[in-house]
Order: C-alpha cells, then structure tokens, then sequence
C-alpha cells in the first residue's frame, strides 16, 4: 500500500483527505481514543492539512525516513507550535549507531506509528532536546520489561523506572526496541514516531542511557508467496469484523481494503498489533519478530482475541439493552393504559384508590371505632389527598392510616363458656398442672356467670420444659380465643412495647398493635414470654413500660407512641410466664397473679411420655403402634437415668431419638426383605416343574416361615410359594391350579405389610440412647459418720444434697470449723450458727464430751463446683456435726428441708422414705397431691430435740 501511495500523489492526497474529514467530523470522540498518537493526530487536523494526515498514521518508509515532502510539512506544522524547530537537514536514520534510549513502560512504539511519552528525568529530556537542536531528533524507544517481584505493571512502574540508571536501567528494558523520531517536545510530553527496529548491542553511557544499536531488517519474502497472502487477507477481514463497532480505525481498513496488492506486509502485521488490545510482552513480541510470515501469523492472533472480546461485549451490551428496552416499553405501556382507563372512567388515581380502600375497611365496623380514632382518620384521609405522591410525608401518612384502618376496632371472637368442654381440650394436651388448669375454669365460669370476661394477667412461674408456654396456647383454645406470643427476654428498648414516634424513618408500632393487627380480634390471649429476664439499656426501661400494658385500670387507654390514639386491651388475656419471679420488678410483678409450676414427679413423667410425648413422635416419626412397644420398665430407667430435670422437654427428646433409631431400623428391614422376597419367589416358581399337590393354608403358612428361615429374613413381609405341576397333571388342571395360587397370592399382597415388631425394654435401651446421664443420687447405702442427707431447690426443680462433717485436727482448745463447697454468705452464718447449736445440744445430751471443744472440723457440701446458699440447710448441718460428735451415723433414709413440693419430688428420686419438714410447711405439704406424698413418713417438728430423736433413734433404742 506505501508503495502505491508513493506511486500515486493525488491519489493518495485524496485518499487521506477524506480519513481527516472524517476525523474530524468524529472530534467529538477524539477523548475515547486509545491510540497513543492521537493527540497528535488532533492538533495536527486542527490545521486541516491533508499532506500531514499521511505523516500522522504512517511514516514515508520504513526505511530511511527520509522525503522532502514530509519533512517540510513537519517543519510548517512546527514552526506554529510553541517550542517550533526550523530543521534544516535532518540526518537519515542509517547514520545513527548510537542513540539515547527511551524506556516505554505501556507499550512498544511500532514502526509507522506515533506515540505520546512523558519523559520525568530531566537530564533525559534535556539530552533529547539538545539532540534536535544538533539536528540529530533520533532517539531508541524501548519497552521495559515487567518488574520480576511486582505483580503487576502500572503507574509504579512508570514512576520508577526514571530512577533507574546505567546497566541497572539497561537490564530492565527489551533489546529490541524502534528507532524513534523525535517530532515534538512540549514541557514534560515527548512525541515520538516510529521507523525501523532496533537491537541494543552495548551501552556507551550510563546518564543518560546511551546505548549502541543495530538496525534490523525484516526477513527476506516472497511478496507473491500465497500462504503470506492468504494470512494477510485474514488480517484484514478479522481487522474489519473487529471495527465495524469502532470509528477510531474505520477509515484506515478501508484504505487498506482498498488496496490489498499493494499492501506492505510487514507494516500490515505491525498495524494489527498496534491497534489491538493485547497486553504489552505480546506486542514486544510481534516486534522481536522479523519474519514475515511469523509475525501476520501473531498479529492475526493477537486481532482474533480482540475479535472475541469484540464479540462478548456485543452480547452483553445488548442483553442489557434488551432489558432496558422491554422494561421501557413495559412502563410506557402501563401509563398509557393508566390513562385510557382513567378517561374512560375505570379507574381512579392512587390518591383516590387508597382513600377508598381505607374507608373500606372502616366502613363495616364504623359504629365500633370509637369517636376520637374515626375522627383522626377522617383529618388523615383528607390531608392524604393534599399530598403529592412522591413526597415523604404521604408514605408516611399513608402507613399510619393502614395500620389504623387495619386494627380491630370492638371486633371479638365468640368465646366458649363451656367449663366441660374448656376442662376437656385443657386435659388432651396436658398431663397434670391442676393449679393452672382450676384458675382458668374458674376464669371461665366468672365469665359465663356475668355474660361477658374481663382481661386477666396471670404469670406462671416455673423450671424449664414444664409446658409454661405450651400451656398458654392450650388456654387459647379452651376460650376459643386468638392466640398471640411473643418473648420479652434480653429485650432493652421501649420502643418495641411502646412503638416509635411517626417522625423517624422506618417507625412502627409496638408489639400489642402488631398483634391486635396479626389476629384481628381485640381480646386475643397474649402469651409474654420470659418476662423474668427483661433488659435494661440506654433506649429506656422496658419494664416500666410493662406497667401500663399490664395494669387492668390502665390498659382499656393504652397509648401507643406510633398510633397515637388510645387502644382498648381490657378484654385481653395477659399470660407471662417466667423460670424465677425474683428476678421481676416488685411493681410488675404486684400486677400479676402468680401461679407456680413445680417440676414432675416420675409418675407425672411417666404419664406423660406415655400418653402425650409418646404418641406425637411416634405420628411425627411415621411409626405404626403394632410396629413398636416401648416397656414401661424403659421409659422409668429413661426418667431417671437420663432425664432427671424438673421439665419434659429432654425427656422428649429422648423418646424422639428413640423412635428416629427404630424408624431406621424399620426401613432398613423392609429394604433387606424386598427384594429377597421377589429373588425367593422367582426361585420357587422355576423349582416348580415336578409334581402338583393341594396345598392347605396351614401348609403354606408352614411352608412361608420355612423360606423366611431358609433365607434368614425374619422380617420378611410376603409369602413364598413354589408352584409344582406333576407331568400327568392335564394342562387345564394346571392351569386351575396356577389360577388358584395366583389368587392366593394376591389375597396375601393385599394384606398390609408386616414387619418385625421392635421391643424397646430397660435391657437394650442404652442402644437406643447411649449410656446413662445420671447416676442414683444416694451416693452411701448406710450413712457413714457426719454425712446427712438434706434436700435443696433449683430453677430446675429439687435435688438433693449431702452435708459432710469430718475432723481434721484434735487437741486441747483447739475447736474450729471451716467451710468449703461454695456456700455463699447466708448459708455460711448458718454454718457457724449450727457449730454452736451443736455444741450446745452436745452439751446437753452428754456434758462429758468435749468433742466441739477440742475438735477443729471441716465441712463441706458438695458439688463443689457449684455455687449455693440459702438459710434451709441449718438442721443438716446441725445433725451432720452431732452426728460425727457422737460417733453415729444418721437414719439411712432420712432427709430434711423446706421448700416442699420440688424437695419431696427430689426425695422420692433418690428414694428416701423419711422427710423432716419445720412446722411451719404443713400447709405447703397438705396441699400436694397424694401421688407425691404417697409411700413417705413426713415429720413435722418445731424443735431440734425432735430432729435429734429422729436422726438417731438407734440411739434412743440403746437407751
């Protein structure tokens, strides 16, 4: 193509004529641009010269870089800028062996090609303009490599190569590099074109780098070889298909479309990767190449990855557009057909929409809303129509009136004031807790008797897994009311009981108004769980807040901050529940009514394993009941092996782990017996062949447990059956005979499957739940020397607790006692105040002892990692001191205590027999039921004398 441009001046002059109209046309995409040349190329069109545009892309050759023509339109063009330079005669490029080199950190210059470098070393920029006022604007521009411990080339690469010098810059850059025109200099930016390759032979100077080079030429070719013309059509239309999307290079393909004879192969391989995206050791790498062939070869590669790129651009650019498009259409079909409903008539704007649906749900029950809600509704609907739609305060406007239209205002579900029926869904769901059960029966039947209930806030109090919360749910049901739950526990903010004010962004309502709006009735029961454990934080006082919810002369005005209008809750059923009421404020918990829960006995766990827990997951587990039996030998060794606590929640869990086991085990038998059963069945039936016979129901019952042996499938669910057929048998006996097995056959598979029945019983239980938790709590079968049993109470229900007295040291005055096990201070004074009760009940049952006074005693309570306290202990620890004094043991089957009913559930687990309670519990102990005081000898006692007496009757008998 250079050739005929050399050939052909107007033509040419015409030719890029049109290239810089064109360009020019496109200024406005001139800062899109990424060749490095075409800041150049945009000054220069400013000039309109079309002599220059030839010079701009491409040099005159490749060779010398001589021509009058081009040299003096670059010195016209000059002599405009501001650092003009009027070259006189420019040296031709063979002349120079020695140049000063350039390093490029971006990418290598091509030849032909112009390209813009900012030179950031001083010495270096005032040795390339010293070297065209010699006449000599000649430079090597070299690419550096990349930096072997950095990862990536950038900016740091260009701002650190400058403070490279002599051989450790040398070092850094490619050998083959271009040899460069120097064109312009304006301040720090160097405009460089490109003529001929370049090879570093040796440096000459280190400041600034000079180095000596050989001018490399490209490889000898055959111009009409075909394999170098098919490669160089390939590059064409790969360079065409690559910027039909661009304008940068469109005029330029066409150019060379024009014209493919006439091409310059090397320069076309180099304008390939020139104006590729690739990377820049890709590049280098066409450069380094000086065979022809090779270099279109990586040149067309380079252009084929531009083309895939190309590509995937295309594909996302227009899924997005597609998107965008359809999504634009969709709106604009929408408005419109908004607006034709709108002229018809059909329908309204949403302003109008939303007022008419609010006064829709108001408009049914409009009697029941109070005065004062239906007026600020109606003030809020007509403020909505003032609004625009899109400012702030309209959402706003418009969230409050739907939570106020949506409230059930006087709405209340039909309650049920049937006691036997209420008595009946309270005794399906749960085994026992007759307290609670007798105060909502009691709750009923005031309501059937006025004709109308009143809200209650009742609170149980209990150790954990004892149905608190379960039987909340059971309440609602018996009422027939609309249950609600939610827990309180850690909760720290005010605002989630009171709402938040309409003003903050994302406000809502508290948690009544959420639930009054949930279940659409105004006299739900309410379940407020773990109200023992309320937070405290910098957003309030949530149990302060508690106050006015749950105070019965409060509540029929509740003020929610959101709402703002008082709120109707005297009809709800408030149920709390707690683990310990100790930890509720005295003025929440003087609004309750308490009513305790106490932990089960094992007759009560048993009952309920057996007639609730164990039912539910058995029909959550998919079991039959003719599937399984769990003995209750079991379930008793599983109460209290494994689930000693107060609650049922881990006894359930045990029985579901039970039942997951035995469903495993079921399939896995079905499994097993399938396709055995069909192998077996196929097996009879070609073993058939010999002789027929009738065969009775008792023969093929036999003859099926005998093939359920044979193959040792005990669990095997179909019957095995061998057809025989005697050879004198006429086929139409046969035959009769076939059909009446078949019909046995089918009788038998429509008969349920039948498995294996799995037996869980106190022997193989540990393969169902792992070795047992829990040890016998009576660690001593005969009480040995101060030790004595007491009893203690937990938040999860009793146990017991052993008091230790040993001696550890004896002399003359040397009486002590120290304490250990954890006891915290109260139990501590009562430590030191039974030594000296002891001391003084020793004093009078055997005056010539002196065991108190000359004894230093320790005594400890175990666990000793747990913490305990509390005054209930003194007794014990009285009778454990006396009892070591003396020199006898206690009655091995003798405790004492207070706090009845969870101590004398601890005492029947660990069976003791005899309970010493003080005086003052009879009424606590009269109100068990009789299951819980059944089998024991309860002592009632005001006095020590009678603890003595009882401790150690053998010794009364001696006496």
């Amino acid at each position: 193509m250079l050739k005929a441009l050399r050939s052909s001046s107007s033509l040419q002059q015409a030719r890029f004529t049109t290239g810089a109209s064109y360009l020019q046309s496109n200024s406005r995409h001139a800062t899109k641009l990424s060749s490095p040349f075409h800041g150049v190329l945009r000054s220069v069109l400013r000039d309109k010269n079309p002599k220059l545009f030839q010079r701009v892309f491409f040099c005159s050759d490749s060779g010398d870089g001589s021509g009058s023509g081009p040299e003096s339109v670059v010195e016209e063009v000059e002599s405009k800028s501001a650092a003009a330079i009027v070259p006189t005669a420019i040296k031709k490029p063979d002349d120079f062996l020695t140049v000063i080199a350039l390093p490029l950190p971006h990418r290598p210059l091509f030849p032909g090609f112009y390209m813009p470098i900012y030179v950031k070393d001083p010495k270096l920029l005032a040795a390339l303009v010293e070297s065209r006022k010699r006449q000599a604007p000649y430079a090597g521009a070299f690419l550096v490599k990349d930096d072997p411990g950095s990862e990536a080339a950038g900016s740091d690469t260009e701002k650190n190569i400058y403070e490279l010098k002599g051989k450790e810059l040398l070092n850094r850059l490619h050998e083959v590099g271009t040899l460069a025109q120097i064109t312009s200099i304006q301040g720090d930016q160097v405009v460089l074109i490109g003529h001929r390759r370049l090879r570093i032979t040796e440096m000459v100077s280190e400041d600034p780098l000079t180095v000596q080079v050989d001018h490399l030429k490209d490889s000898p070719y055959n111009k009409d070889d075909d394999v170098i013309k098919a490669t160089s059509f390939e590059v064409i239309t790969t360079l065409r298909d690559v910027l039909k999307t661009s304008s940068l290079w469109r005029d330029h393909v066409q150019t060379y479309n024009q014209h493919i004879g006439d091409f310059n192969y090397p320069r076309l391989a180099d304008f390939g990767a020139a104006i590729s995206g690739s990377n820049k050791l890709q590049c280098q790498e066409v450069l380094e190449e000086l065979d022809v062939y090779k270099r279109l070869r990586l040149s067309l590669e380079l252009l084929k990855k531009e083309m895939e790129i190309h590509k995937i651009q295309e594909s996302i650019a227009k899924a997005i557009e597609e998107k965008i498009s359809t999504e634009q259409r969709r709106y604009l079909l929408n408005e419109q057909y908004k607006a034709i409903k709108k002229e018809l008539g059909l329908e309204t704007d949403d302003k109008t929409a939303l007022t008419d649906k609010f006064r829709d749900r108001i408009d049914p029950n409009k009697e029941k809303i109070p005065p004062h809600v239906l007026q600020v509704i109606e003030e809020e609907l007509k403020k909505l129509q003032l609004l625009e739609a899109s400012s702030s305060e309209f959402n706003v406007t418009r969230n409050y009136l739907d939570w106020l239209t949506a409230l059930p205002w006087g709405s209340y579900s039909n309650e049920n004031f049937d006691v036997l029926r209420a008595q009946q869904i309270l005794d399906e769901d749960h085994y026992g807790l007759a307290d609670v059960k007798e105060r909502i029966l009691e709750f009923i039947a005031v309501g059937k008797l006025r004709g109308t209930s009143q809200g209650k806030i009742i609170c149980l109090s209990g150790p954990p897994g004892v149905g608190k919360t379960s039987i909340g749910r059971s309440i609602a049901r018996a009422l027939n009311r609309n249950f609600y739950r939610f827990s309180v526990g850690g909760l720290s903010d005010v605002a989630e009981i009171k709402g938040h004010r309409r003003t903050y962004i994302g406000a809502m309502p508290g948690k009544m108004v959420q639930c009054l709006k949930s279940v659409g009735t105004a006299n739900p029961l309410v379940l407020i769980d773990e109200i023992d454990k309320l937070g405290r934080g910098h957003a309030g006082d949530p149990a302060s807040a508690m106050l006015e919810l749950l105070d019965p002369e409060q509540n029929a005005n509740f003020l929610d901050h959101y709402l703002d209008v008082p709120i109707d809750l005297s009809k709800v059923l408030f149920v709390c529940t707690a683990n310990v009421v100790e930890t509720i404020p005295n003025p929440l918990l003087d609004r309750m009514e308490i009513i305790p829960i106490a932990g089960y006995i094992t007759d009560e766990k048993m009952h309920i394993a057996r007639d609730y827990l164990e039912k539910s997951t058995r029909d959550a587990c998919g079991v039959k009941p003719e599937q399984v039996e769990v003995t209750d030998a079991a379930l008793l060794s599983l109460i209290e092996n494994y689930c000693r606590e107060a609650g049922v929640r881990n006894l359930q869990k045990q029985i579901e782990k039970i039942y997951r086991k035995i469903a495993l085990k079921l399939v896995r038998q079905g499994a097993q017996n399938e396709p055995s059963g069909l192998g077996s069945e196929h097996h009879g039936e070609a073993e058939s062949a010999g002789e027929s016979r009738e065969i009775s129901s008792d023969e093929q019952t036999q003859g099926a447990a005998k093939s359920n042996e044979t193959n040792h499938e005990p669990g095997s669910n179909t019957t095995e059956e061998a057809e025989v057929v005697e050879p004198n048998v006429s086929t139409d006996q046969a035959s009769d005979l076939m059909d009446s097995e078949t019909t046995i056959k089918s009788q038998d598979n429509e008969t349920p499957n039948t498995t294996e029945k799995v037996l869980v019983d106190e022997k193989n239980l540990m393969d169902y739940v792992g070795k047992p938790v829990f040890h016998a709590e009576r660690m001593y079968d005969q009480t040995p020397l101060g030790v004595v049993m007491g009893l203690a109470w937990t938040a999860m229900g009793g146990s017991t607790l052993y008091i230790e007295t040993s001696q550890i040291e004896q002399g003359e005055g040397k009486g002590a006692l120290s304490l250990t096990g954890q006891l915290g201070d109260v139990m501590k004074e009562s430590a030191q105040i039974a030594h000296t009760v002891a001391r003084a009940i020793l004093g009078v049952k055997d005056h010539e002892n002196p065991f108190f006074a000359n004894s230093k005693l320790h005594l400890h309570v175990p666990a000793g990692a747990t913490p305990k306290d509390g005054p209930s202990a003194g007794c014990t620890m009285i009778t454990s001191m006396l009892s070591l004094a003396m020199n006898k043991p206690v009655k091995k089957d003798l405790a004492m205590t207070g706090e009845v009913k969870e101590k004398t559930i601890a005492a029947r687990r660990s069976g003791v027999k005899t309970i010493i309670f003080p005086l003052a519990n009879k009424r606590d102990f009269d109100e068990l039921a009789s299951n819980v005081k059944e089998g024991l000898d309860v002592h009632f006692v005001d006095d020590y004398n009678q603890i003595f007496i009882l401790a150690f009757e053998d010794l009364q008998m001696e006496k």
